[in-house]
């Protein structure tokens, strides 16, 4: 097979990296009591959301079913799933989790500070009370949450990262 000598022309051209930091963003109150979250990546369209999060000691997320895989890496504190408290995550630990998996996030009530990681979630979460069913955390339910609260606070739109604008810093 014959390989061409030069390289392609790019397609997806851009004057500068497409990056954001979470030291220069605002954390936003996450989906339950003692969360927050920074958003990196949101894409609605395909089902990928990227957050850096930090959790209080003792905050509890709703049991949760992924329907798409999820990688999440640990990088202060400690945490677990309530089903799984044999397999504690501490500073350094990676997790993936298959699509599929069912389980609760829990910060203990008596870690030493918060809980905090990055994440990259394909699909959707479907959260329940107990075994009721809650509601369904997306990509796009994510933004629109996100882009709601900075509107009402009369803040500027925060530069994450969105494949349907390559200037993530001017989203409206």
């Amino acid at each position: 097979m014959n390989l061409p000598n030069t390289l392609p022309t790019s397609l997806t051209h851009q004057d500068s990296l497409l990056t954001v930091n979470i030291h220069d963003l605002t954390y936003v109150p996450g989906a339950a009591p003692g969360s927050e979250i920074v958003p990196l990546f949101l894409d609605r369209e395909n089902g990928i959301w990227v957050l850096y999060g930090r959790f209080q000691p003792g905050t509890r997320l709703p049991k949760h079913f992924h329907t798409g895989t999820v990688h999440f890496f640990t990088t202060k504190g400690e945490w677990n799933y309530l089903e799984y408290p044999q397999n504690p995550q501490t500073e350094g630990s990676y997790l993936y989790e298959p699509a599929g998996s069912i389980h609760s996030f829990a910060v203990p009530d008596d870690a030493a500070g918060p809980a905090e990681g990055f994440m990259v979630v394909y699909g959707a979460n479907i959260n329940f009370d107990g075994e009721q069913f809650q509601n369904i955390r997306d990509a796009g339910a994510i933004e629109d949450g996100i882009l709601a609260w900075f509107r009402e606070r009369g803040l500027p739109v925060p530069p994450y990262i969105s494949p349907k604008s390559a200037d993530h810093k001017n989203r409206g």
